[in-house]
């Protein structure tokens, strides 16, 4: 039972204490702990970020999280095709979960979500703020990255509702949001977002984006959530008016939250305790 039939000892496998990562388009090495050292970085404040997205009320995982058939004009599409993929052998975003690749470029990729930065345009597409083209969203946040320039989501109510799935975390984080600001958060997704070192902030109760008069095209930095204990933050919005300011809520509720954001999620948390 424990050797196998012959077939299975004829199978060529490598041998060693690391994995050896196959050459595939179905699962890849992730990058969660690409640089990690075994001490994590002191946190410090976001500074000349910009909105990847300013969204409205209600918008789901299934909004955020790739699901459903991959379209060949799509990024992920696109990236397939140039990995040798026919789209007849796409398959599906979950059939392809384990290869990062794919599933970041279908993050905010849903075609009924709805960014006000643009008018009247539903789909994954925002405005790169620097040179005013409508693009799809990881094509922006890719650009933004080469830039190094930070990034940020604003949304309204009940942020992130409907089911736990983790690559609506997974997918924000590797797109190179630093923050979600929104009037308020399920549950469940907000604990998620922490364990992927993306920090939640919420409206003070009665603003919200509209109210402040954000339009997703200014630059934003946030100052004061770098202490242990912060329970407020100061958002510094820079744009045609000028500078002006307003405070947020720090939504790390636990101490043990409050740990895993600063080891920069619960991925490099538990590594470092089991290193260490």
């Amino acid at each position: 039972m424990f050797a196998g039939d012959s077939r299975w000892a004829s199978v060529q496998a490598p041998s060693g204490d690391l994995y050896q990562w196959p050459d595939s388009t179905y699962i890849a090495n992730p990058p969660y702990f690409t640089g990690m050292g075994m001490q994590p970085a002191a946190i410090q404040p976001i500074e000349g970020a910009r909105c990847l997205g300013l969204f409205g009320d209600s918008i789901t995982t299934d909004h955020i999280s790739p699901a459903g058939s991959i379209k060949k004009d799509s990024p992920a599409g696109r990236w397939l095709i140039e990995h040798g993929v026919q789209p007849t052998a796409f398959n599906s975003y979950g059939s392809r979960r384990g290869n990062d690749a794919v599933m970041v470029r279908g993050t905010f990729a849903n075609i009924r979500i709805r960014n006000l930065m643009l008018d009247g345009v539903e789909g994954g597409y925002t405005v790169h703020v620097p040179s005013g083209r409508q693009m799809p969203i990881y094509d922006a946040a890719m650009q933004y990255k080469a830039e190094q320039t930070p990034l940020l989501v604003i949304a309204g109510k009940e942020y992130g509702t409907g089911s736990s799935r983790d690559w609506a975390a997974k997918g924000t984080l590797l797109l190179g949001v630093r923050a979600v600001i929104a009037e308020s958060f399920e549950r469940i997704h907000r604990s998620n977002l922490v364990g992927m070192g993306v920090l939640p902030l919420q409206f003070k109760a009665g603003q919200n984006a509209q109210s402040l008069g954000l339009s997703g095209r200014e630059r934003f930095s946030i100052i004061g959530f770098e202490q242990p204990d912060a329970r407020e933050a100061t958002v510094i919005v820079h744009g045609e008016a000028g500078e002006r300011r307003f405070q947020v809520q720090v939504m790390l509720l636990t101490p043990k939250e409050r740990e895993f954001y600063r080891h920069g999620g619960i991925l490099p948390y538990v590594l470092r305790q089991l290193a260490g």
